[in-house]
This record gives structure tokens, sequence and C-alpha cells, in this order.
């Protein structure tokens, strides 16, 4: 019995010392990454955010385990001088909260980017999504087109059907419970010992830009509640992706993508080619890079996402847009 008790020590010694390497990463990296917006309160509790510039508006959404700070290295500045910008954390994610067991598929997540936008008073939108943020945005077209102008999307999630990259792994956990005690105990030193690996996958082709840890808000990664969230995204991605493909025949927004030839998390072909061999009425553009075009290259985002403003400006739906607007 003693020594089965001395075991039960050792290993209540072992999970409460993770879980304070975790708490001390987690200040750190909130020092690092402070809020740099303003916060408001939505159904989900509080929300970060960043609201700047003024002319036709543009709502950022960034994709999985991100948040707003993946436009905020140029990008949002660059657009910032013709548009209002409104970049988010999104619920969960960065410092905007969101409850453990909250409903966070791409739908789910639409219907919460419609709530901020009656909340910040954001009138039709031009809706930029990055990764998971465009699965989110076209959900947000499928739903109610008519309160958007457009979707411009940068490397955006968009079919089914693509196995995840393997870095992803360590987020596929099915239990709340089990995601929530990974979260404050092995997901940090994990996400310590194999950041390397992550991030030349999310960047290649490219390197990660010195200024993407903090200034990018990277280091947020390294918060329990950000890894738990994450993965309930993660694992809610693809939810009602086919429904909604089924839809995009019927989207009345114009809808432009662009993709990097490199990438290695969402293949080009599958999730731009192949969607626009189906919908023609949709415009693609490809150049060399890889996943993380609003990090490594944010003037050539700018120029897509300014282009493809001018191109819908004053266009409610495609039926009364003229063709330019879709390429």
């Amino acid at each position: 019995m003693t020594i089965v008790l001395g075991l039960l020590g050792l290993l209540l010694a072992f999970f409460l010392g993770l879980a304070l390497y975790a708490y001390i990463w987690k200040r750190r990296a909130e020092a690092a990454v402070p809020p740099r917006g303003a916060f408001t309160r939505i159904s989900t509790g509080r929300l970060h955010y960043l609201d700047v510039g003024q002319g036709p508006a543009i709502l950022l959404i960034h994709g999985l385990g991100g948040q707003l700070g993946n436009f905020d290295c140029g990008l949002i500045d660059d657009l910032a001088r013709d548009h209002r910008v409104i970049a988010i954390d999104r619920p969960g994610m960065g410092w905007s909260e969101r409850p453990l067991t909250h409903p966070c598929a791409p739908a789910d997540n639409a219907r919460l980017m419609f709530e901020i936008m009656d909340k910040l008073g954001i009138e039709q939108p031009l809706v930029v999504g990055h990764s998971l943020g465009g699965a989110i945005a076209l959900a947000m077209a499928v739903q109610d087109a008519e309160r958007l102008r457009g979707l411009a999307l940068l490397a955006p999630l968009t079919l089914r059907g693509q196995e995840p990259a393997e870095i992803f792994d360590g987020l596929a956990i099915r239990s709340d419970l089990q995601r929530f005690l990974t979260a404050w105990t092995f997901a940090t030193p994990a996400a310590l010992r194999y950041g390397e690996k992550v991030i030349e996958t999310l960047y290649a082709p490219e390197q990660m830009p010195p200024n993407a840890a903090t200034q990018g808000g990277a280091m947020l990664t390294l918060v329990p509640r950000h890894f738990y969230h994450t993965s309930r995204d993660f694992m809610h991605a693809a939810d009602g992706l086919e429904q909604m493909a089924r839809k995009y025949a019927d989207l009345t927004v114009p809808v432009r993508l662009l993709y990097g030839t490199g990438d290695r998390i969402l293949d080009p072909q599958h999730h731009g080619a192949k969607l626009v061999g189906r919908h023609p009425q949709m415009g693609l553009r490809t150049v060399p890079g890889g996943h993380m075009l609003p990090l490594t290259q944010p003037g050539l985002c700018a120029e897509f996402i300014r282009d493809a403003s001018a191109k819908m400006r004053g266009s409610l739906t495609v039926r009364r847009a003229s063709p330019e607007v879709y390429r």
C-alpha cells in the first residue's frame, strides 16, 4: 500500500509539474502578445477586435489556431489606408472567449460572424477568410449572401476530401475532458519540442517572418485555452462542408481565391482548382508561396484584396455585378 501511495504521489506531482509549466508559459505568451485592440461582448463572452481605417468595410477572419495578429504584420495597416478594416480574434482564440462546449463548425462560426457584424455595425463587408476562415466566410455567404459584398479568400478550406497534414495529429482529440487535460499537461511541452517542424510545414516553402511570434501572435498557441479551442475547431472543421459545397453554385456574391502553389496545409489543386473547375464563376489566382500568405506576403495579399474590393464595390450580388467582378 505504501508503494502504491508513493507512486500515486509521484504521478500527481508529475502532472502538477506539467500544469505549472503550462501556466508559466501561458503567462509568458500573454505578456509577449498583449491585447492590441478593443473589447466588446457577444453571446460567447468577451470579444477582442481591431477596427481601424475608413472606407468600404473589410472583415478579416483568421484560420485554425490563429488570431488577429495573423493579419497584423503589415496587411491591416496597408488595407486601412483606404478601407475600414475589422480584424477579430475568433471566439475561443487569442483574447476572445468561448464556452468550452460551444458549437464550432464553420456554420456555427459563421453565425457568430453575423452577430459580430451586428454588434460592431459592419455593413456589406468584403469578407477575407484565411484557411479555416475561408470555410467560415463561405458558410456566411451560404447563410446570408445579401449581407456581404463578396469574398476574397486566402488559402481557404473549401471542400472535404483532403487528409489533414501530419502536424495536426496532436489536435485529434475527441473527448473534451481529455482535451482539457492535454491542454494543461502535454500540449505546451509538445509545442515547444516540435515547434520547428510545425513552423516548417506551415510556412514552407517560405520562412516564418521574425515578427510572427509576437506581432503575428504565434506565441498565443502556448496558452492552454487556445490549444483546447484549436483542437475543437480542428475536429469540427469539416462538419457541414459537403452540404455547403452543394450550395456553392447558388452563391450570389462574387468569390475570389488566392493560393500559394507550395502550400503544404491545404492543397491548391483540391481546394482551389477543383473548386473553380466546378464553379467557373469563381476566380482563382496562384502565386509562388506557402500557406501563411498574410504573414509572408502581406503586400501581395493587400493588392489581391484591394483589387477584389474595387471590383466588388457597389455590386451587392452576382446577379447585379459585371463580369469583371469574378476574376
